[in-house]
């Protein structure tokens, strides 16, 4: 699938949403690399930002009901991730829909519209603290469980899945780049990409690499990933991890958090 096209089903889904919201739908974004650049066929995303101009009990349902029915139409359109929040909420600061902290940075950052009005200007910017609270939530609830640490170990799906292989590795890279970026900016993933491979600390940088030419369409080839994934996977995490902790500490952060990425340290060993 080629830029234009993942475009295409977003203006699309744009249009979808724009149906069954009426009067109600102030606009729809593109979001993520279709909007800042780096679109990679092989295992991007196509992330659309809707905003409304307020949220009501049934709109969860719809929204569901919408993108299931859009990602159901073909492969390409499975690709589909929506955001969506009401405009008095982003204005605040607030989620009252699906809009994590980074993500309303990064519609107040790169959002492009693809119709209605151009509200990103007056998009809140998170905080720090937000940022910081939201990711390690999001690094435990979809890294830290033990099917997740199995696999580090013994990796099945790591072998045969290009999305899943790529996220694996450039999620603790863009975590680590994002707790430096003092600007507030939405990271891209070029930009952690740089800046990782430019620290002399940093450890599995043949597996990052590696995980680049893979977003870049570099075929996913077991007997070549495999002993990267063997040598720098659990290097990159227990990075990761200890960087988070510090950082974790700092802010301070409720105790079950900080207790959760210790458990996680122990159990990657």
């Amino acid at each position: 699938m080629t830029t234009t096209e993942a475009r295409t089903i977003a203006a699309e889904a744009a249009r979808a949403y724009r149906e069954a919201f009426g009067d109600r739908l102030i606009g729809a974004y593109l979001l993520g690399s279709l909007s800042y650049g780096g679109y990679s066929p092989a295992v991007s995303d196509i992330d659309l930002a809707i905003v409304l101009t307020d949220v009501r009990d049934g709109d969860p349902s719809l929204v569901s009901a919408t993108t299931e029915a859009l990602q159901g139409q073909s492969p390409l359109h499975r690709k589909l991730s929506v955001f969506w929040a009401s405009l008095p909420a982003l204005r605040e600061g607030r989620d009252d829909g699906r809009f994590p902290a980074q993500d309303r940075l990064q519609l107040a950052d790169h959002g492009r519209v693809l119709l209605g009005a151009d509200v990103t200007r007056e998009v809140a910017r998170p905080p720090a603290a937000d940022l910081l609270r939201e990711s390690a939530k999001f690094a435990i609830a979809v890294l830290a469980t033990d099917e997740v640490t199995a696999e580090f170990r013994t990796p099945r799906r790591l072998l045969a899945d290009k999305v899943w292989f790529t996220k694996a590795v450039f999620f603790p890279v863009r975590f680590r780049y994002s707790a430096t970026t003092e600007s507030g900016r939405a990271a891209t993933n070029d930009e952690s990409l740089e800046w990782y491979l430019a620290q002399p600390e940093a450890p599995s940088k043949s597996l990052v690499r590696l995980g680049a030419r893979v977003r870049e369409g570099h075929p996913l080839d077991a007997a070549e990933v495999e002993p990267e994934l063997a040598a720098g996977l659990v290097p990159l995490y227990r990075h990761y991890i200890e960087a988070e902790l510090r950082r974790l500490r700092e802010a301070g952060e409720p105790e079950d958090l900080v207790d959760a990425f210790e458990d996680w340290l122990k159990r990657l060993g």
